[in-house]
This record gives C-alpha cells, sequence and structure tokens, in this order.
C-alpha cells in the first residue's frame, strides 16, 4: 500500500491513495528506499528501469548459501541445501517461463554484453554481400560498441557493416512498418538483426514476432536484447521462432547491481555440429563433466553455450527473484504495469501544457513497457533528476542531455509515487521557463 506519510491534501492526491487501496501491488516484498527531500519518508522510487530494487527476501537467502561455505567447504557442491553443482538448474524453469521459452532453451549466466558476443560467435556470420548488422539507432551504446567490434573481428568496416535504423524526421520512435520494409528490400545484404525489444532511451515495445518474422523471411538471423524487456513485458521467444536473445537481470528482476544475465537459444540450432562456439569446463555434458576428458561433448540444449563453472552467490539474488516472478506472473504484471502508466501519462499529460517537457514513449499502451521518456526543452537532464530528488524524494533516471525516464515498476511502484512525480515536476519545471 502507499506510505505518503502526511494526509493527502493536494490535488489529486487522494485519487491516488485511494487507486493503491483498491490496486496495491507487492511493495511490502521490497526495500524502499528514504526519501532525500519533500514530505514523504520514502522515495518515490522509479528508476528500476536502471536498477532495481532489493527484495526484502534476498538478504536471508543469500546468506543461507553463504553459510553453508562456512560449514561445508566444498563438500557444498553435492551437500549444501541447495547444492553448488547443479545450482543453476533451478533459475532455468523460472527464466524460461519468464521469457516463454522451453527450459532446454533458457540459461542463466555471465552479463549481457559477454552473451551477446558469445552469441554473435554463433550467430553473426558474414558470408559475401550478406554482412551487415542491423541495430536501431538509439541502441543501448554497448550494444553498438559490441556489434562493431564483431564487424571488425571479421575485417568489415563497421561504418559500411552496422546498419543503424532511424525514425521518420520529427519521430522519435520507429515504426515497425519501416523496419520489416528495410528487411523486405535489403534483407539478402543483412547477416544478423539485433534490437532491444524495448528501448532504452524511449522505452517503445518493438514488434518482437513482426520484425522475427520479416528478419528470418528476408534469410538474416535474428536476435533480441532484451535487458528492458524481461520482466516488464510478457514474451513468448519460442512461438515467435526467435534465433537467439540475452537479457540482464538488474533492472526488472531485482537481482542487485551487475547481476548475471539469461541466455536463450531456439531448441533448432541444438545440436548443430557446423555452429561455432566458444567452449569451457560447463560446456560438456553434465553426466561426462568430472571424467576430466581432453575432448567436450556438449549437450543438444542451450547449456551447450556455457562456458564457466556458475558463480553460486551472484546466482542466489537471481533465483530469488525468479521465484517472486513466478509467484506473482507476469500477465498479472503486465496487467497492472499498463494501469500504472496509463495513469502517469493521464498526469503528465497535464502537467507537460505550458511547460518544456515533452513525453516521447509511444501512447499506444501496447507500444510501451513500463516507462515513460520526458524530453525536457530547458536545461540538463542530470540536474532535473538531482532536483527531484533532493528537493521532492523521487528518484527517476537521467539520460543526458535531455531526456528523464520515469518507471512505474508494477511489483512496487505506487499511484502515489506517479503521482508525487507529476507534482515535482510541476513545482520543479516553471510554465515561465519555456523558450520564447
Amino acid at each position: 500500500m502507499s506510505n505518503t506519510g502526511a494526509e493527502p491534501t493536494r490535488p489529486g492526491e487522494a485519487e491516488a491513495v485511494r487507486l493503491d487501496a483498491t490496486d496495491p501491488g507487492h511493495r511490502h516484498l521490497f526495500h524502499l528506499p528514504p526519501a532525500d527531500g519533500g514530505r514523504y519518508p520514502e522515495a518515490a522510487y522509479l528508476a528500476g528501469n536502471s536498477l532495481g530494487l532489493q527484495p526484502r527476501a534476498t538478504r536471508g537467502e543469500l546468506l543461507a548459501d553463504l553459510d553453508a561455505w562456512s560449514r561445508l567447504g566444498v563438500e557444498g557442491h553435492l551437500e549444501a541445501d541447495r547444492p553448488w553443482l547443479p545450482y543453476h538448474e533451478l533459475l532455468t524453469a523460472p527464466a524460461a517461463r519468464l521469457v516463454g521459452a522451453l527450459p532446454t532453451e533458457t540459461v542463466v549466466m555471465n552479463s549481457l554484453t559477454v552473451n551477446l558476443h558469445l552469441l554473435m560467435v554463433s550467430f553473426y556470420r558474414p558470408v559475401g554481400e550478406r554482412n551487415r548488422i542491423v541495430i536501431e539507432d538509439s541502441a543501448f551504446p554497448s550494444d553498438s560498441y559490441a556489434v562493431r567490434s564483431q564487424a571488425r573481428f571479421h575485417g568489415l568496416n563497421p561504418d559500411r557493416a552496422v546498419v543503424r535504423l532511424t525514425p521518420r524526421p520529427g519521430e522519435d520512435t520507429l515504426r515497425t512498418e519501416d523496419v520489416t520494409a528495410f528487411l523486405a528490400t535489403e534483407g539478402h545484404t543483412v547477416a544478423l538483426v539485433l534490437l532491444g525489444g524495448v528501448n532504452y532511451l524511449t522505452g517503445e515495445l518493438m514488434d518482437i514476432p513482426a520484425i522475427t518474422a520479416a528478419g528470418r523471411a528476408a534469410g538474416a538471423v535474428v536476435g533480441w536484447d532484451l535487458a528492458h524487456a524481461a520482466g516488464n513485458v510478457v514474451l513468448s521467444l519460442h512461438d515467435w521462432d526467435v534465433d537467439f536473445a540475452a537479457w540482464c537481470s538488474y533492472k526488472y528482476l531485482n537481482s542487485g547491481p551487475g547481476a548475471l544475465a539469461g541466455v536463450f537459444v531456439h531448441e533448432r540450432h541444438h545440436g548443430d555440429e557446423a555452429l561455432p562456439r566458444f567452449e569451457g569446463w560447463w560446456s560438456t555434458a553434465a553426466t561426462t563433466r568430472f571424467e576430466m576428458a581432453p575432448v567436450s561433448r556438449p549437450p543438444a540444449t542451450v547449456d551447450a553455450w556455457q562456458i564457466s563453472n556458475p558463480p553460486i552467490f551472484a546466482m542466489g539474488p537471481v533465483r530469488t527473484s525468479l521465484e517472486l516472478f513466478d509467484s506473482v506472473g507476469m500477465p498479472a504484471l503486465r496487467e497492472r504495469s499498463l494501469r500504472l502508466t496509463g495513469y502517469l501519462e493521464r498526469l503528465l499529460d497535464e502537467v507537460t501544457v505550458g511547460r518544456p517537457l515533452t513525453v516521447i514513449t509511444p501512447r499506444e499502451p501496447h507500444r510501451r513497457g513500463s516507462q515513460l521518456s520526458v524530453r525536457i526543452g530547458a536545461g540538463s537532464a542530470n540536474e532535473l533528476t538531482k532536483r527531484l530528488r533532493h528537493e521532492h524524494g523521487v528518484i527517476a533516471d537521467a539520460r543526458e542531455p535531455d531526456v528523464v525516464r520515469f518507471a512505474p515498476v508494477p511489483l512496487y511502484s505506487t499511484y502515489h509515487d506517479c503521482w508525487r512525480v507529476a507534482d515535482a515536476l510541476a513545482a520543479t519545471v516553471s510554465v515561465a521557463e519555456v523558450p520564447r
């Protein structure tokens, strides 16, 4: 429920409190930061698209894994309550359910960009004129660096090999029909399509099944960076026929800073001996791993893309989070997300009138996740978020030079949080600041 810390006396505040009473979410399962300023004890935390909050269960469960180490030493690999040797398997089924995949198609390992590189070893295979990689122009910088370095690794000029799709003039987001039209006309030159499922800057949810179908029809491999989509929107990677995907788990999945990431590889690629892949100890079949043979015998599952012994204490918070998502369910979270984000949009529509503020996220609910991005027409995004935090206790995320991102996360955000955002923006950004 809402923790207002004060009687609702401002316009619209009582409505927000009433909505929280009827649609409370799961805020009680998380630690909320204290507010740095304003009239409320807890922060209005709308930066979960950058780093999710800590579940209350995480500390105790992580300490239990640490206790097993102190009690058992090396024997914890087989004798801990959650034995370490097969520990990563505890994450497989819930991760698969989260992204709409088969358990044999899903594994938690490494970090996001490391996984993208490992996947591109297998799936970016430029040949002749089919050598281009398609990304969105507003892709997260790490993805841009990764694909450019892959092009250079193959002896190609990244300025020519990497195609950056841009919105139409005067628009902020890509249109699906423009992406599919490009693939229909230029697809014969494309080796790999690698887009963000939800764009980190604008919050746009791409039409994953339509673009995947267009890419595969053009003869390209289609992969997705789901950093801002996993735990945010309902996914069906297997049924959508996606070739591969990767995602992090420290944003909407609330597994802690730098937490382990996830990988999906469609089952049609399993066991393909012609597919190049880097290997290590964990790439070989678990049943023969301790034979210490010099040649790997990889299983016909996504586990063949693993390399190293999994870090148990990094896996613990991911397991805790995935269990929480399993208990609540993505369909229910998505429905609450639509309600919260729609409510925030309505409030922002009132605040932006006469102010140098523009919402650049698509207005259609099916084209966005739990994020509304606001472009500011005067001043710095960083400076605005600092004022929101220190003067009003509102934590949002700045992307310089001019975008502030607000993410009402359905697990723990409240309608009152959304109301506080609008109230703080109205107090911080003056109508008088509109450029003449």
